[in-house]
């Protein structure tokens, strides 16, 4: 599997080399030699946002290979590739011959500006999402996906949502065992089905609390399995119940209850696709019966847990015993 990389000068780092960090572990687990390549515009060193630089081929230098990806960033780098006509000859005539191709996070816009995204659905990071929608409404933006596939068009969100895609290609290719393994070097506590949200529940309140319930929001992830009724998240805060069912629902947009849902939900969620049963899902998680768990988790997803597992787990990890 020979996988190109596309950067140009204030690229993401990480969006480079998580994915190539999974594909180069890849090429090792199957004995063969490096298998990814970067390549610029005009090649040789291209620094990242963070200042540190990257050796890259030019563009014509470059044979066809397996997977074509270009990366994000947010800087004066990316408009001025998607405006370089030459690059983006190069990289339409590139994805013909590769079995598939895309981009990881913001590096979208550049497929959208080449026109290689009209009539898809693509996955972005969330915050350039409505961007990338308003700029090119042809496309079908997906803000809430981790990485979308649609034929031989891979889009990610942004930063580590492009290792979950790459650990989703080295899966399709080489099955789950080498891709499994590969996770579990690169020391990740879960691997993130495309259809798992970018920005989880409790991500969102603590930025919409900007402090005030911080804590207490990360109180709440480290102990679903509780009681977290009310009365004793109010008790925590030193907050009569009234006054803090008003104020978290202001400062978080949901009300307590409703928030704890949904954080069990989403931990629920990241537990079935690492693969542990519907009832250890359901108990640590704080559902007070299997059946509970259940209606409470097709209604917000539209499948049962035991569905959303058999769809999702097996390319994800190993299931639990």
């Amino acid at each position: 599997m020979r996988t190109i990389l596309l950067v140009f000068p204030g690229f993401q780092l990480l969006d480079l080399s998580g994915p190539a960090a999974v594909f180069g572990a890849a090429a090792e687990g199957l004995g063969r030699g490096s298998a990814v390549v970067a390549v610029s515009s005009r090649g040789g060193a291209v620094v990242s946002s963070c200042g540190i630089a990257v050796a890259t081929l030019p563009l014509p230098a470059v044979d066809p290979a397996d997977t074509l990806l270009v990366v994000g960033g947010d800087s004066p780098g990316l408009s001025a590739l998607m405006e370089d006509r030459q690059a983006g000859d190069w990289f339409r005539s590139m994805a013909d011959k590769a079995r598939r191709h895309g981009s990881i996070c913001t590096g979208a816009f550049a497929l959208a500006a080449w026109g290689l995204t009209a009539g898809k659905r693509v996955a972005t990071h969330w915050n350039s999402a409505e961007r990338l929608s308003q700029g090119f409404p042809d496309t079908a933006v997906d803000a809430e996906s981790m990485f979308v596939e649609d034929g031989a068009l891979w889009t990610s969100a942004g930063v580590t949502a492009g290792i979950d895609m790459a650990l989703a290609m080295v899966e399709r290719d080489h099955g789950p065992r080498l891709a499994n393994g590969i996770a579990r070097r690169l020391v990740l506590s879960v691997r993130r089905p495309g259809n798992q949200s970018q920005y989880s529940p409790l991500l969102r309140a603590q930025a919409k609390a900007a402090g005030r319930y911080t804590d207490l929001v990360g109180y709440i992830a480290a102990n679903l399995d509780r009681k977290l009724d009310v009365e004793a998240l109010a008790a925590r805060v030193r907050e009569t119940p009234r006054s803090f069912h008003r104020n978290f629902r202001e400062a978080t947009g949901k009300t307590p209850a409703a928030f704890v849902t949904a954080a069990r939900l989403d931990r629920a969620r990241a537990l079935l696709g690492e693969g542990a049963p519907v009832k250890t899902a359901a108990a640590a998680c704080g559902f007070s019966s299997p059946e509970h768990f259940t209606k409470s988790f097709s209604g917000a997803f539209g499948l049962s847990p035991a569905a959303w597992r058999s769809l999702n787990a097996t390319a994800s990890a190993p299931p639990r015993r």
